[in-house]
């Protein structure tokens, strides 16, 4: 179905594909022209098929982006250590990128370090993964 929908934006008019942009996106028209928004109706009717870009995607595009931060992704068998008042925290990512702490699995470091602290933090920030871009 996907194809048949990208093939048929070949025929519309410029009116046309902005029609369908509103109703694929629900968004406003970009300005751009007729070819650029045929390109960008077809990634918007193939990302509903096929499910987009991951969160770990898109929050990287964003930050390269914006030029503030780099967030380094942990792999399997990192260990990370943090010392918060005055105890030293080891975390291990195992192969199965499960986050292992304190005797327990976690989903993620971000967990860990709520756990830790008793307040909301970034995980990677947390850990040392996330770091500012020199200007």
């Amino acid at each position: 179905m996907t194809d048949d929908q990208i093939a048929a934006l070949e025929a519309l008019s410029s009116s046309e594909l902005r029609q369908r942009w509103t109703e694929v996106t629900g968004s406003v028209v970009p300005k751009v022209s007729p070819r650029l928004l045929r390109l960008a109706l077809a990634w918007e009717l193939q990302a509903r098929a096929h499910g987009g870009l991951s969160r770990e995607t898109t929050r990287e595009l964003d930050q390269r982006s914006r030029g503030h931060t780099r967030t380094a992704r942990p792999s399997a068998g990192m260990r990370l250590a943090r010392e918060w008042q005055g105890r030293l925290h080891v975390v291990t990512v195992g192969e199965d990128q499960v986050v292992r702490w304190d005797g327990r699995e976690w989903r993620s470091l971000s967990e860990v370090a709520r756990a830790i602290t008793g307040t909301r933090w970034s995980g990677p920030a947390f850990f040392g993964l996330k770091k500012k871009v020199a200007a």
